[in-house]
């Protein structure tokens, strides 16, 4: 990393010794009694695992989908093997027809300010959720209502067997202190409290002396907000406890840390526009691509690829390949998985539907169309980039000519239903296959964009929502990927080409244990910090 490695260790020793200064001397360098600190009794930390929350901490407006609100508590939550157990609530009942779900909530829970926690809060959070219009998709509550100030009662539109999953991904805010600010200075029953917030640089947080559940371990944690590059150099300088960092970084050993490599379902894939062009959203964007349109094309592309190569050549090893957005999960299909790699079967695909090389330049033809389309990627994301190109030039043997293009979000948004994208998901909740899939939700912000769809995987997918029992979801879940004859996975439609799963890897001091982690969703929120309260110190 030669001169530009050193000069990042410089700046974030200047950083560190600038803003920290809110933080214990038992983190500094300079301190002269650090030597004869008993580590075992260490209780701060300081983590670089991900990237600032730019709306701030609030559970109304999406704040803890893709991982632990850290502030506030939920109603359920996940366990280390994703089972849904209680946190709040002491339990739930749901009505045979599905349509009413009663929880019972746990007494003498506090909110940091010391302020109790009652079915008030609980009504007040989820109504506020559901009027703010965010990404939180409540609009199948019909009806909130207190039983008694420990008791709550949803009443549903209709049936949603994923309704559970908003129970364990929202968290309750105080209806007494919730406010314009509140998404900047949150006040919640989790296990920690915010205390700092230096908007681009660091955020401090320290154990909430309210919380009712396991007390976590370290009574101050600062996170800071850097980049890949930078968290990395902060490891090497001594100056982090926890650092997320990127494949290529992997081989790099830092002294006094360890490299930990966490499974993900934290995925990346190319969408294909599914219909051929000719028509404009109400925006005005083009919908549709002539050549992407054409299902040989998608099939051959899925065929062709080499999954195993992407991981080891782009991810050094540390991801794992993907055919599916669910992959791994309890309602992934493995039937939906195909055998890839394969060139020669590739190009047999094509050539049946009359795709050949008509003018002897390696791209193939089919009567005036070239197969040739633009694949965008955002252009900050170094490891998108890598994966776009890397696709690219594997498929140029079979023909297929893809012009790779780094694009801001905003560009790629107006762009997407017209144009492949390398998109990344990943989700805990199977909504989100039923957003990325279903003919509702064609052209929604950036569900759907290549406007996908097949009756019969919505039907599946209808019927898994309506599902008055996790068995009978989960079955039709399954048969939407794959069902023997179609659906939506590569065996059938091949709407999207799936590439890798990538495995979230974090630099950790020798001394720190962060428990057993779970599998990982997409990014977004600090997910490694899930379970907290687990991390010990040891010497």
């Amino acid at each position: 990393m030669g001169k530009k490695f050193y000069f990042i260790v410089m700046l974030i020793g200047f950083i560190f010794t600038m803003v920290l200064a809110g933080c214990s001397e038992s983190r500094s360098l300079s301190n002269n009694n650090e030597a004869e600190q008993n580590v075992s009794n260490k209780d701060e930390l300081v983590l670089a695992v991900g990237s600032e929350p730019e709306t701030g901490f609030d559970p109304t407006t999406g704040w803890g989908r893709y991982g632990s609100p850290l502030f506030q508590s939920t109603l359920l939550k996940r366990d280390n093997d994703l089972k849904i157990v209680n946190d709040l609530a002491m339990g739930y009942e749901v009505s045979k027809d599905g349509l009413t779900w009663t929880v019972e909530l746990r007494k003498g829970v506090k909110f940091s300010d010391g302020q109790p926690l009652t079915a008030a809060d609980v009504q007040y959070t989820f109504e506020e959720a559901s009027a703010s219009g965010s990404v939180l998709d409540l609009q199948v509550m019909k009806k909130m209502e207190m039983v008694d100030d420990y008791k709550v009662k949803f009443t549903l539109a209709q049936a949603q067997s994923t309704f559970v999953n908003l129970l364990v991904t929202t968290g309750i805010v105080p209806k007494h202190a919730h406010s314009k600010e509140y998404a900047e200075k949150p006040i919640g029953s989790g296990p920690y409290q915010l205390i700092q917030w230096d908007k681009g640089q660091q955020l401090i947080v320290q154990a909430n002396p309210e919380y009712y559940d396991t007390k976590p371990v370290f009574q101050k944690i600062t996170f800071l907000f850097l980049n890949e590059d930078a968290a990395f150099a902060a490891a090497k300088a001594g100056k982090v406890d926890v650092a997320y960092i990127p494949a290529s970084f992997s081989n790099q050993e830092v002294p006094g840390m360890r490299l930990e490599s966490v499974k993900t379902i934290d995925n990346r894939g190319i969408m294909f526009p599914f219909v051929k062009s000719g028509e404009k959203t109400e925006d005005g964007f083009l919908i549709g691509n002539d050549v992407t349109a054409d299902p040989a094309i998608r099939k051959g592309i899925n065929v062709a690829i080499d999954r195993e190569a992407l991981v080891d050549g782009v991810l050094d090893g540390y991801g794992t390949p993907a055919y599916t957005i669910v992959d791994g999960l309890p309602w992934w299909n493995p039937e939906a998985v195909i055998q890839d790699a394969d060139m020669e079967k590739a190009k047999k695909i094509l050539k049946n539907a009359g795709w050949v090389d008509k003018n002897g330049d390696g791209i193939l033809d089919k009567g005036s169309m070239k197969a040739e389309f633009t694949l965008l990627y955002p252009a900050d994301d170094v490891t998108r980039q890598s994966l776009a190109i890397s696709t690219a030039d594997m498929l140029k043997p079979l023909g297929i000519n893809i012009l790779v293009k780094g694009e801001s979000w905003g560009n790629i948004n107006s762009l997407q239903h017209s144009n492949a994208v390398l998109f990344g998901w990943g989700s805990h909740d199977p909504l989100e296959m039923y957003n990325v899939y279903s003919s509702k939700s064609a052209g929604i912000d950036n569900y759907n964009a290549g406007f996908y769809h097949n009756s019969i995987v919505d039907e599946y997918m209808k019927k898994a929502l309506a599902a008055t029992n996790e068995e009978e979801a989960t079955e039709n879940w399954k048969k939407a990927q794959w069902d023997g004859t179609t659906g939506l996975s590569a065996k059938g439609d091949a709407a999207w080409a799936w590439l890798v799963n990538i495995d979230h890897l974090y630099l950790v001091n020798d001394h720190l244990s962060i428990g057993k982690q779970r599998i990982h969703p997409h990014g977004h929120g600090w997910p490694v910090t899930d379970n907290i309260v687990e991390w010990r110190w040891n010497e």
